[in-house]
């Protein structure tokens, strides 16, 4: 058995129980089941259980979301319009499973998982500033990813709630949080000249 394969299948097979089953070994077993797969094979698969499943579904929308990037001449754009871009295409890639998604984030937000779901969102912020051309590797390398997490985490928890038409709303709510962090840098440069 391939298992990176068969991880994607049953993930995939997961999908539509999730929203109302939850991820948990008995949506896994049911999704094996549904794509071919032996019960047990779950075991095999997701050895730390439910919790990996979330992990690699997660991830393979940062996976789907730098092979989309690809399609873009982000060289030509702005350093905000390149964040801009990517967050979006982030949640438009995870549109079709916005609930999953939800309730894999319930599921990392309990307190023994807390550490992977640090560890997620840092892999996400790394994956955009290196897709974007980030090749700082000093003290900014880590001041950017630390503000690009709290864009992004916030503009997450605004999108899986937000109603309106082609998530319009989510979209001026990353622009404003991007805008507050270019007004911060640029705040931050003038004392950093006067000052030194």
């Amino acid at each position: 058995m391939n298992k990176a394969q068969a991880a994607a299948d049953i993930i995939t097979h997961a999908l539509p129980l999730v929203p109302f089953e939850g991820w948990n070994q008995q949506t896994l077993k049911k999704a094996a089941i549904a794509a071919g797969y032996k019960k047990t094979d779950v075991i095999r698969v997701f050895p730390g259980g439910a919790i990996e499943a979330v992990e690699a579904f997660l991830r393979s929308h940062d996976q789907a979301m730098l092979e989309a990037l690809q399609g873009y001449h982000l060289e030509t754009m702005k350093i905000r319009t390149r964040i801009a871009t990517s967050v979006r295409l982030k949640f438009e890639l995870m549109e079709p499973n916005r609930e999953a998604t939800r309730k894999a984030l319930a599921l990392l937000a309990l307190p023994f998982y807390c550490h992977r779901a640090l560890r997620l969102l840092y892999e996400t912020v790394d994956a955009i500033w290196y897709a974007i051309g980030d090749t700082s590797t000093d003290f900014n390398f880590y001041t950017k990813r630390l503000i690009l997490s709290g864009v992004y985490s916030t503009t997450l928890l605004y999108w899986l709630d937000d109603q309106s038409p082609g998530h319009d709303n989510t979209w001026a709510f990353l622009d404003r949080r991007i805008e507050d962090v270019m007004t911060f840098e640029k705040t931050k440069q003038r004392f950093k000249q006067k000052f030194s």
